[in-house]
């Protein structure tokens, strides 16, 4: 990429993704169920746990390569606060009253395509993918972001058991016959590598 050039787009419809993935779902609650009196005060939006779950794996997913961007209906929202806001480098946009999320991402889209700027839509409402696909625009399903996230903390969690097997010496990593050619070439023989590591 150019440098100087802006990232592709990375346009997610916030509530068709949370409710393409059980994981989700799963968060999405009463509101202030299970908090003590004086937090349920606080939290009164059962989407709150879901949206900042969702904020986490999008700028996972997003991380270098995207400018990331989720839009949330800001008539589902029951709390007032709809102030458009930046979280680990992902915007959150809420719709204005009288205003759908559609519409928002419609007008993120076509501006970016206006713009010959490449963008991914993350939705798998297909009134919107109808209305804004062609070049330079990716569709990409609620549920596949779900299973890409899947995928990339199934691979931090394998780079992290990597790490704590890393640990080990070299030759500790070694299989019986190379290890025995290692030793034959520093001129060392097992016996004596043993005694040292007694000592040691």
């Amino acid at each position: 990429m150019a440098k100087g050039r802006a990232l592709p787009l990375l346009v997610v419809d916030g509530y068709n993704a949370i409710y393409a993935s059980d994981a989700y779902l799963a968060l999405v609650n009463e509101p202030g169920k299970g908090l003590d009196p004086a937090a349920r005060r606080l939290s009164t939006d059962p989407f709150d746990r879901a949206r900042e779950a969702l904020l986490a794996d999008v700028a996972s997913f997003a991380a270098g390569s995207f400018e990331a961007v989720i839009v949330y209906d800001g008539a589902r929202n029951l709390s007032t606060e709809r102030a458009e806001r930046e979280i680990g480098g992902v915007r959150v946009v809420f719709s204005r009253e009288g205003q759908s999320a559609d519409s928002v991402i419609e007008q993120m889209v076509t501006s970016a395509r206006d713009e010959g700027r490449p963008v991914t839509l993350v939705t798998s409402d297909n009134t919107i993918r109808a209305t804004v696909a062609g070049v330079p625009v990716s569709l990409m399903s609620s549920a596949l972001l779900a299973r890409e996230v899947d995928s990339i903390e199934d691979e931090r969690e394998s780079d992290e058991r990597l790490r704590g097997k890393g640990r080990m010496a070299l030759e500790d990593r070694l299989s019986p016959e190379s290890r025995a050619a290692l030793d034959a070439i520093i001129g060392r023989s097992r016996d004596s590598g043993s005694a040292r590591a007694k000592r040691g």
